[in-house]
């Protein structure tokens, strides 16, 4: 019907997008809010969250027009699984005065929508954690990584962090000289990159330093990686190239050699332009040489894009989808 819309939302643990269209790929609403992961900051504090990016996104938009909603966020599975947390989103979704069913799916495979219609292919993520999944009729099928900082995430900007600490200790142990990109961790754990006398006595401080936080804040260590890259410094840069090493691998192990299929990357570190994304590319167009390789867009439009693809009025999906992604120009930063 003229006039209808669909609602997205792409949910992560720092923010919450909102975004409404009509079913002519018209942008009706944007919202925003803070971190509404349940897994991360409980089910009541991410519902809250999750209504106030909805009422932002519907300012101007009667909620009766709402077809369907698709809510994208990591841990689908947990909130589908606890049923106080699925009744605080239902809560919020009345609140916000909208009657029409939510789908709940993982970012993953919201992150893949954004990059492209097409329903088989494959998504890498790359932020703090890394996972890739592979993708059957718009469906997470197969999952590789994504273990967690202690297990896994190999190539993610947690492992960046750790395995720039651990070469900086190293070069320590080895009474070595520290090289740029060593010095600057040394700055960022300690506050200056002088080394004691005896070496020994700074390696202890940067232990105590790091050991003295959650693991998971090494990942904050990974910009400093990047920055030094782009400089070309070789330290960096063997991080890097091992880190898209570690990526591609990761990918490799639910995507066929020489798969065809859409690549999608996704994920602060594969999607804005640093080394590693690029790095990354230069892995894929090795391993999958025909493939497409696409960067994540809008999740929150994808979101929408996934409620609106299986409305009878949505006779061309892929068409709908140029219109509500229609590329990088459209991301939001």
């Amino acid at each position: 019907m003229p006039g209808d819309v669909v609602v997205g939302l792409d949910i992560g643990g720092t923010s919450t997008r909102a975004a409404a269209f009509t079913l002519d790929g018209t942008r009706v609403g944007t919202g925003r809010a803070g971190g509404g992961n349940p897994t991360t900051h409980g089910a009541d504090r991410a519902a809250g969250e999750l209504l106030a990016a909805l009422r932002e996104a519907l300012t101007s938009v009667d909620p009766a027009r709402a077809r369907a909603g698709t809510i994208g966020l990591a841990g689908a599975g947990r909130l589908l699984a606890d049923p106080d947390g699925r009744a605080a989103f239902d809560r919020a979704w009345r609140e916000a005065g909208l009657r029409c069913p939510y789908a709940v799916h993982g970012d993953a495979l919201v992150a893949y929508a954004s990059g492209t219609p097409a329903p088989d292919g494959t998504v890498l993520i790359a932020g703090t954690g890394a996972i890739a999944a592979q993708v059957r009729d718009l469906r997470l099928d197969r999952v590789a990584d994504g273990h967690g900082w202690l297990l896994g995430d190999a190539g993610s900007g947690f492992w960046l962090g750790r395995e720039a600490v651990r070469r900086l200790l190293a070069t320590l142990d080895a009474a070595g000289s520290p090289g740029p990109l060593d010095r600057r961790v040394l700055t960022e754990l300690l506050g200056a990159d002088e080394v004691a006398a005896r070496p020994r006595h700074t390696v202890d401080a940067a232990i105590q330093a790091v050991t003295r936080r959650p693991p998971v804040e090494l990942a904050r260590l990974a910009p400093l990686v990047v920055d030094a890259a782009r400089r070309d410094e070789p330290a960096a840069v063997a991080l890097i190239a091992e880190a898209a090493e570690h990526l591609a691998e990761t990918a490799s192990r639910i995507r066929p050699a020489g798969s065809t299929a859409p690549l999608v990357l996704g994920g602060g570190l594969l999607t804005a332009d640093t080394p590693l994304a690029t790095a990354v590319r230069a892995e894929a167009t090795h391993r999958w040489p025909s493939a497409p390789v696409h960067p994540a867009g809008d999740g929150a439009a994808a979101a929408a894009w996934l409620a609106a693809r299986d409305l009878p009025e949505v006779t061309d999906p892929a068409a709908l989808h140029a219109r509500l992604l229609p590329g990088p120009a459209a991301r939001p930063g």
